[in-house]
């Protein structure tokens, strides 16, 4: 499949370099909010990256001021008024939903990289990926509770598998936003940075997560989400499946020569 091409005014870009994809969130105008059109380009690019198996990593980012702000409420309060909720919202999510179960599930390393501010299901977006790395600066905003409604986006699925049921509930209920030191604190942000530093050192780490072999990376990610739901027995033969599939890999021989070879 030909990698899309990018225009300046698509409403996420795509940007290729060696294993690094980095996905740009394209609408700094309305603060990177979601509507059906980026929730169509996103799914888009995603299904690109999974199918790429060139790529090692996919960082997520956002254009302008703010990662984003959420669900476009212009779009869902206008569907509100007209009591289309249910066709429009349900298209918007189908599309969006897609994109967030391509990320979970690619055997890839998805990084969000986030400023300024992630709110409602920016927020979910920025805890959705594998890991986050956002600028000391950065605020979190759950957002929901406020407009009377339940998180989606997969705000519960990064969130909660994280956190834990009563970190969630707190966040989500309790909390009208957190720093990224608090984020940092419940494990839900790998590292801060000062702002300035936030693109280099996304990078730094992307490139660092690029350097671990495919079946490495794809059998970690699978494990891993795997664990807290999997009987023990099951989990032991998956384990052992991935790890020898990983050994009969040339990356592995490689590795193995190369080690034996230092400690002689």
């Amino acid at each position: 499949m030909p990698a899309p091409i990018s225009q300046p005014d698509d409403p996420a870009l795509l940007r290729i370099d060696g294993p690094i994809a980095t996905i740009t969130l394209n609408r700094p105008t309305a603060f990177n909010s979601i509507n059906l059109a980026i929730a169509q380009k996103l799914e888009q690019l995603a299904t690109y990256i999974e199918g790429n198996d060139a790529i090692r990593v996919v960082v997520l980012e956002g254009e302008g001021r703010a990662f984003s702000a959420g669900g476009d409420l212009q779009t869902i309060g206008a569907a509100a008024e007209a009591n289309t909720v249910t066709p429009v919202v349900g298209e918007l999510l189908k599309h969006y939903h897609s994109f967030i179960e391509i990320i979970r599930r690619m055997p890839k390393i998805s990084l969000s990289s986030v400023h300024g501010s992630a709110a409602g299901a920016g927020m979910g977006l920025a805890f959705v990926t594998d890991l986050c790395i956002a600028a000391e600066d950065a605020k979190f905003t759950p957002a929901y509770a406020k407009i009377g409604v339940s998180p989606d986006g997969g705000s519960t699925v990064g969130i909660v598998g994280t956190v834990g049921s009563r970190r969630a509930l707190q966040i989500f209920l309790a909390e009208d936003n957190f720093t990224a030191q608090q984020a940092l604190e419940w494990g839900l942000v790998a590292k801060t940075v000062p702002a300035t530093e936030l693109k280099a050192a996304t990078r730094q780490l992307a490139e660092r997560l690029a350097q671990n072999p495919p079946a490495a990376i794809a059998g970690t990610k699978s494990l891993v989400y795997a664990a807290t739901t999997t009987p023990v027995k099951q989990q032991l033969d998956a384990e052992e499946h991935k790890i020898i599939m990983a050994m009969n890999t040339e990356d592995f021989r490689v590795a193995v020569k190369k080690f034996t070879s230092k400690s002689k």
